[in-house]
């Protein structure tokens, strides 16, 4: 009877913290719609300037920060337990850096502005070629999850230089432009560039479906495969689909970093390792960071807008530095 009420108890817990999610987010979505530098009521904008602005700016940039926290958050939380690492996440790993080198190249190779779906898709082969090397490399033994952590970071420091090395040289003011987007943005986001998310949204919700089966993966590959688990073909699928997710958001609003990272961690902390509740919710809670996140980026300087990721990365780093004191992995 004890166990039971535990049980209930946590359960409890994760359905008031959906509820609570939700309800932010609503709220913060309506926030982020309603101001600017022209205050417009989402409900009821006055005139045809108002409301082109709130369907041609606000909306397609707000649909596009809660995609991509929810793929990053999400990706964060599966890379976790891929790697048995709790700091694993797309932007400290470097996956976002061969996500953004693989964009450089292909901007550097056509003649013309590639398609939304080209771009995802030169992003996910960067992002699934740093994953697979990262993955391989966490089940040989020798490796620890320290070293992995290191190869990780240096993976997406030399993707980086690479990148501002191709900038530096470029005497395309459009790519230099684009430096500023690598840096984080979802400032020109357009209904055309949301064709990705016929892609995303569905990979996101099978993800999120997954749970069960990664609980079974978080027991050890012995006991997952004694379970009924094909651990390999379940490997092979979530990396595809962490790399999709991770090319995706590149895709779309840049490098981002931190929140693959901080928010499943600081969930786990809070309500538990059960990944059927833990994926949906770091999706939610994901999309809420980063839409917050680039609401201040646009109302904090009266005349001008950060990029999103210095944001994100002032809010990350200090607590990725928390975590890394606190940890005890090797």
């Amino acid at each position: 009877m004890h166990l039971n009420d535990l049980i209930s108890r946590q359960q409890a817990r994760w359905k008031f913290s959906f509820i609570l999610i939700a309800v932010a987010l609503l709220a913060v979505s309506v926030f982020s719609l309603a101001v600017g530098e022209l205050f417009i009521l989402p409900w009821a904008p006055d005139g045809g300037l108002e409301q082109q602005l709130l369907l041609q700016l606000r909306m397609p940039r707000l649909l596009a920060a809660v995609a991509i926290g929810a793929s990053l958050a999400v990706s964060g939380a599966v890379l976790q337990v891929l790697l048995g690492n709790p700091l694993a996440e797309p932007g400290v790993l470097g996956i976002s850096g061969g996500s953004s080198l693989a964009l450089v190249v292909v901007l550097f190779a056509l003649p013309f502005e590639p398609a939304p779906v080209v771009m995802m898709l030169a992003a996910m082969v960067g992002a699934l070629c740093f994953t697979s090397i990262l993955v391989g490399l966490s089940r040989r033994r020798k490796v620890s999850t320290a070293r992995l952590l290191l190869i990780g970071v240096a993976l997406g420091i030399l993707s980086g230089a690479i990148v501002t090395w191709a900038f530096y040289f470029s005497d395309d003011l459009n790519l230099r432009q684009l430096l500023y987007w690598l840096m984080g943005s979802v400032g020109g986001v357009s209904w055309t560039h949301l064709s990705l998310l016929l892609l995303v949204i569905p990979v996101l919700v099978w993800l999120c479906l997954q749970g069960k089966k990664m609980d079974l993966l978080m027991l050890g590959e012995g006991q997952a495969k004694q379970l009924g688990l094909n651990v390999e073909a379940f490997r092979w699928r979530l990396i595809l689909v962490v790399s999709l997710l991770v090319g995706a958001a590149v895709a779309l609003g840049g490098v981002i970093g931190f929140i693959g990272l901080v928010v499943p961690h600081l969930l786990r902390l809070a309500l538990g390792t059960e990944n059927r509740f833990l994926l949906p919710l770091s999706a939610m809670t994901g999309g809420l960071l980063l839409a917050v996140a680039d609401t201040v980026s646009r109302i904090i300087l009266p005349s001008a807008e950060l990029p999103v990721g210095v944001v994100i990365t002032s809010i990350g780093a200090p607590v990725f530095i928390w975590m890394l004191l606190r940890s005890q992995i090797d």
